[in-house]
């Protein structure tokens, strides 16, 4: 699905001699559906490229990693980041994909796509002398309950009637085998805070969150009347982890950070819409982190715009909306527009101190 992209910045605190003073160590997290490779938009792959250039994440989270006719993706992007300059690492995927602007000390398939249902990857790196282990998500597309909720099948995209019931939505939601991928998730990602790392998701999961489908919303986006507990995020919470933009932003009614669908003048309104008669505007782009012994800070980068192009009722609306997204020009290859985050991880007090709270800032 076509979105924008999500950014998020971390900042480590270590300990350094005695542990009497600490070092501030900065580090970022880019998640990006790039709209199947960058081959919808003329010139897409191009701007993925100039994109990356420009922000030099630390950590890419790519959904819709392809490898058309026999190509590498992964080879093909450092390839064209290095002739910029800029040295990444990868390693071989289908549709998610990482990139590491520091050493891969480790990558695994986590959830490994079969039938175009998705896929997990992970990869373990060190900055600073900690090791963090980022995760990529880009989870199934099909029963994509809340299309049926706005009146049309999650899978065929045809007009139905629609759900009285919330559970006859949940019912064709985990038909999907979204909840499949992030069991799998939460097992692996369990044995790297065993480990002691930094666990970070970045993905598109489409679906919607239970933090946004709330009493305040049930009125609004064509929710239908309906208060929904959808499955992952709800089992993401459940497990502990942080949804960096609702933790920012609590108020679902100021700021509904939708992230599909993205508006882009060079390419026909009825490409970028599934329900042309329906409001679909939604936030299905995340960014997840587990709490770390750290303090946690998150912020808005400052090269950002709010503006967000979203389509509604068959048209394009241009509108101003509390989603911070990154200015880019019409070329850029995105599907789903996204929400970019400063966020701060600080290990607290001397080494060894084992202080454990976190904190999160505009």
């Amino acid at each position: 699905m076509r979105k924008i992209l999500i950014i998020v910045v971390f900042l480590i605190s270590l300990p350094m001699i005695a542990g009497s003073m600490e070092q501030k160590t900065e580090f970022t997290v880019l998640q990006w559906n790039i709209w199947q490779e960058g081959t919808m938009v003329p010139g897409g792959y191009d701007a993925i490229v100039d994109e990356i250039e420009r922000l030099r994440p630390d950590f890419v989270t790519f959904s819709e990693v392809r490898n058309y006719h026999g190509t590498r993706f992964c080879d093909r992007i450092v390839a064209s980041l290095r002739e910029r300059g800029l040295e990444y690492y990868s390693f071989y995927s289908y549709d998610s994909g990482l990139l590491s602007r520091h050493p891969i000390t480790d990558s695994t398939t986590v959830f490994p796509e079969n039938g175009d249902h998705g896929s997990i990857y992970r990869m373990v790196s060190e900055i600073g002398g900690r090791e963090i282990a980022v995760y990529t998500a880009h989870l199934d597309y099909l029963n994509d309950a809340y299309y049926n909720v706005r009146g049309y099948d999650g899978s065929t995209w045809e007009k139905i009637p629609i759900p009285q019931t919330v559970l006859e939505v949940l019912q064709v939601n985990d038909a999907s085998q979204r909840d499949d991928a992030i069991r799998e998730f939460i097992a692996a990602a369990g044995k790297d805070i065993e480990a002691g790392r930094i666990v970070i998701l970045g993905g598109d999961f489409n679906e919607p969150s239970h933090l946004d489908w709330t009493w305040e919303t049930k009125d609004l986006y064509d929710h239908n009347g309906l208060i929904i507990p959808w499955t992952v995020p709800l089992m993401l919470d459940n497990a502990g982890y942080i949804d960096t933009y609702r933790e920012q932003f609590p108020d679902v009614l100021s700021h509904p950070g939708f992230t599909f669908p993205a508006d882009n003048p060079l390419i026909p309104v009825e490409r970028l819409t599934w329900t042309p008669d329906a409001d679909e505007r939604d936030r299905i782009d995340y960014i997840f982190y587990y709490p770390y012994s750290s303090l946690l800070t998150v912020k808005t980068p400052k090269d950002v715009s709010v503006e967000s192009a979203v389509m509604m009722d068959g048209g394009r609306a241009l509108e101003v909306i509390e989603t911070a997204r990154n200015e880019y020009n019409v070329r850029m290859p995105s599907a789903d527009p996204g929400e970019p985050f400063v966020i701060r991880l600080e290990t607290g007090g001397s080494a060894g101190s084992g202080n454990k709270y976190r904190d999160a800032l505009i």
